[in-house]
């Protein structure tokens, strides 16, 4: 049989193509195998989506869970001078603060020399004066043979308990050594320094560190620093500038501070919902339905969740979400009546304190349920569990699409084998065809001479 180097050169048929036909027919047999493989990719994504959701719930929950969010104060400035930060320990109040003097560093610079003048010949030592009265001290500052104004800086600066920060100033003749103090106060405060003959201090320059002073309330008191603590319990004042008049400082419950976390729970949550809503919408024969529609993790989810938003929780006159205006509707997401709210918010705190946080960890209702969401959404939780299967089922269904492949594989090149077969006999026959029609022809034509 004639050897045929291509299919259909034979026979004149088009047999490669009829191979990739058939090719193409055994290879519809995936398609149910990347269907599966793309529901399952579909899923994991969507699990991801769930698991953000719950994520954002489990967040707005922590913050429900802090005693702190039902204790948070709140200040209000009126007047200049100062600035307020209430924590909370803070007491509800009002005080009249007054700002007399702001505390600052002490600061002084050298004479003039020049930038590359040697300042000493010999190892130094550079002594430096702190403080006030009864409370002065020295600290020595080692300075090496031949330095120069730059490098004396740099010696100050590399000793970090030194006190001072040190940099040139360019006087427009020669420059200066400045130092200032690290810390503001009098006790802190550089008053001289001495020590280095071509370095002395220019007495004109020297500006002394001082305490800060405020009135609260008609009472005196000292800082040495503009932020001051503790003058008034649980309260953190900024002193910003002298006041002419008095500013008034009101120290009152955070009400809109909690409003907000309860409000960004009941937003998440829904929001969660939501995606759960799209995620397991039927939408009917034909259509396009949710990633999860019938996923039986969303329901156990779902019945979780609800345990909890429906559950009793804490031992005050507050138990139930509805008890503060937080309703549950038909498609199972949270309705606020704002009013009902805000009255639980201003007349009941510590009743909200005791629905919410409870006395314990999880003995709360936002304890519970971040226990809930953490088993939830935990490495080991029940969404990536699910996850684990799905990527399982990817992975089998890809070793049986390479199965699928190279049996698909061996079958066309079966075909193949049988057609070039086939295209050689019947090139064969082609040719036998034309040797008897030679023949015919030559007997006709012996015949007719």
């Amino acid at each position: 049989m004639a050897s045929i180097s291509a299919l259909g050169v034979g026979s004149g048929l088009d047999l490669a193509g009829l191979v990739d036909q058939l090719k193409a027919a055994e290879r519809q047999k995936l398609v149910p195998i990347l269907e599966q493989q793309s529901a399952q990719k579909t899923k994991i994504s969507a699990y991801g989506r769930l698991e953000s959701a719950m994520d954002r719930v489990q967040t707005s929950v922590a913050k429900l869970n802090d005693p702190a969010t039902f204790n948070k104060q709140k200040s209000t400035v009126t007047g200049d001078g100062v600035l307020a930060i209430a924590g909370e320990t803070a007491n509800a109040g009002r005080y009249e603060v007054t700002v007399s003097q702001l505390a600052r560093a002490g600061s002084a610079a050298s004479n003039s020399v020049a930038l590359d003048q040697e300042l000493t010949a010999a190892d130094a030592t550079l002594t430096l004066n702190f403080g006030a009265g009864t409370t002065q001290t020295n600290y020595d500052v080692n300075i090496a043979a031949g330095s120069t104004l730059a490098e004396v800086r740099d010696q100050i600066n590399a000793d970090k308990e030194a006190g001072v920060t040190a940099s040139l100033v360019n006087d427009g003749t020669g420059y200066r050594l400045a130092l200032s103090s690290k810390e503001t106060g009098e006790e802190a405060s550089l008053t001289g320094f001495t020590g280095l003959a071509s370095l002395t201090m220019d007495a004109a320059t020297l500006r002394a560190g001082q305490d800060a002073k405020l009135n609260v309330n008609g009472i005196a008191i000292t800082s040495k620093t503009n932020k001051v603590e503790g003058a008034i319990q649980g309260v953190t004042l900024d002193l910003t500038a002298v006041s002419e008049t008095p500013a008034t400082l009101v120290i009152e419950r955070d009400e809109g501070s909690l409003k907000e976390a309860i409000n960004a729970f009941v937003s998440n949550y829904n929001e969660m919902k939501s995606t759960v809503g799209r995620m397991t919408a039927y939408n009917g024969e034909g259509e396009t339905s949710g990633e999860l529609v019938g996923d039986r993790t969303v329901r156990t989810i779902e019945n979780r969740l609800r345990q909890d938003v429906t559950g009793s929780f804490g031992t005050g006159d507050i138990s139930r979400l509805a008890q503060m205006g937080i309703a549950i509707d038909e498609k199972g997401r949270l309705k606020v009546d704002e009013a009902k709210l805000d009255e639980a918010i201003v007349t009941n705190p510590e009743g909200l304190s005791s629905f919410f946080a409870g006395d314990t960890k999880e003995g709360g209702f936002a304890g519970k349920l971040n226990a809930t969401l953490e088993e939830i959404t935990s490495e080991s939780g029940i969404i990536q569990s699910s996850v684990n299967s799905a990527e399982l089922r990817v992975d089998s269904l890809d070793q049986r699409k390479l199965r699928m492949e190279a049996s698909i594989e061996r079958s066309t090149e079966r075909y193949r084998k049988q057609f070039a077969g086939l295209d050689g006999l019947i090139a064969q026959m082609n040719s036998m065809s034309n040797y008897l029609g030679q023949q015919f022809d030559m007997l006709s034509s012996m015949q007719k001479s």
